[in-house]
């Protein structure tokens, strides 16, 4: 009888609220707390560099506000999902581009997240397998136990002020 009366109470309230147009408002309120959450994300990924190059992965529009997008899962829970761009389709360095994104948002987010990394539809040869090692907790902890790989991903994620 409870849960009858509980089901009764949740759905004249999402009616109450539809026919007000509170739910409207507090969907676009929710939209821009998403919106303004994938641009700290991105602020934190994008001065990340290349392994080869002087340029950050923004400046060669590996990473774009575009390429992150962010969902709440649950109580200031989010999922961020990012997906990069290398700059050409047989880039053999966008397994350690992924490795970067993984380490710099996982130590620079305020917020309880989790994250899924992906390379763009169709931008590069091998974007399936590298999807899956870029996405696996134990190879991304196994390859920063190897001190060359880790220092080539500090070099990279390190601010040039700190």
């Amino acid at each position: 009888m409870m849960d009858v009366v509980s089901k009764l109470v949740s759905f004249t309230l999402s009616k109450v609220l539809e026919l007000s147009g509170l739910d409207h408002n507090w969907n676009v309120l929710k939209s821009k707390r998403m919106e303004e959450k994938a641009l700290e994300v991105y602020d934190v990924i994008r001065s990340i560099r290349d392994p080869e190059k002087p340029n950050t992965l923004e400046e060669l529009e590996v990473v774009t506000e575009k390429c992150v997008e962010v969902q709440e899962i649950g109580d200031e829970e989010y999922l961020i999902i990012i997906r990069f761009s290398p700059t050409v389709p047989h880039c053999s360095l966008a397994t350690l581009i992924g490795l970067c994104l993984q380490v710099k948002l996982q130590r620079c987010l305020p917020f309880k997240h989790k994250l899924e990394i992906y390379i763009s539809e169709g931008t590069h040869s091998t974007e399936e397998d590298i999807n899956k090692q870029i996405n696996d907790k134990e190879r991304v902890a196994a390859a920063m136990e190897n001190p060359n790989l880790r220092e080539i991903v500090e070099q990279c994620v390190t601010e040039p002020d700190d």
